[in-house]
């Protein structure tokens, strides 16, 4: 057995899909538009925006009298509802594990949103486990969070995978936790100042399915 470690947003799912999904029903609140959506979008820095920081913009960009924290709420947890695993995604896990990988969730975030996004998505039902930043106190790229995944399944970091679509926290996070690495392109080119992943792949299917057909365990 070999551990196959992945991403959550924008790798299994498609974190920015359902956001954008979100923020487009959000802004209509107020008669905004795709200008306005885009405004939203922007600001959110693909998840990476403090949620407080955002939230605080938001109340003052349309004057709310609703409090800071429910917004945080808002921005945390009203677009789960929109979260979609692409089936392919889960056709490539049950492979994976048929070939003797097994798959572990290695995401940074709050624990009770991740949480929920992986039973939202069914892929709970389809990986071994999951190490979530916020439960365990240490985020991506420290290569401590890849061995508390190796340690929770008893497998050997050696001869692993990370997958995942962020450059420096699970691609040198990874290669740096001894892992080989497989990159997410998303549309974007590999910055060639740096080392370059293992591999690199349009999305999470194919890359596991091209670390299964090439390294395949019995």
């Amino acid at each position: 057995m070999s551990l196959l470690l992945l991403d959550l947003d924008n790798t299994l799912i498609d974190r920015t899909a359902a956001f954008r999904t979100w923020c487009e029903r959000f802004v209509a609140q107020f008669d905004g538009g795709a200008q306005e959506a885009r405004w939203l979008i922007e600001a959110d820095r693909d998840g990476y925006e403090p949620r407080r920081q955002l939230a605080q913009a938001i109340r003052e960009r349309y004057t709310l009298t609703r409090s800071t924290d429910s917004i945080v709420e808002a921005l945390m947890m009203e677009h789960l509802a929109d979260i979609r695993v692409q089936p392919e995604v889960l056709d490539a896990l049950t492979a994976a594990s048929a070939a003797g990988w097994t798959p572990v969730v290695v995401t940074n975030g709050e624990a009770r949103q991740q949480e929920a996004k992986l039973a939202i998505s069914g892929l709970d039902r389809h990986v071994s486990g999951s190490v979530i930043s916020g439960a365990v106190g240490v985020r991506k790229p420290d290569r401590r969070i890849f061995q508390k995944a190796a340690a929770a399944t008893g497998i050997a970091l050696d001869s692993g995978w990370m997958v995942g679509d962020h450059p420096l926290a699970d691609i040198e996070g990874g290669r740096a936790a001894g892992l080989s690495t497989a990159w997410i392109t998303r549309g974007r080119q590999w910055d060639a100042s740096v080392p370059r992943p293992t591999l690199t792949a349009r999305s999470c299917a194919e890359a596991i399915a091209r670390i299964v057909a090439g390294h395949s365990h019995a």
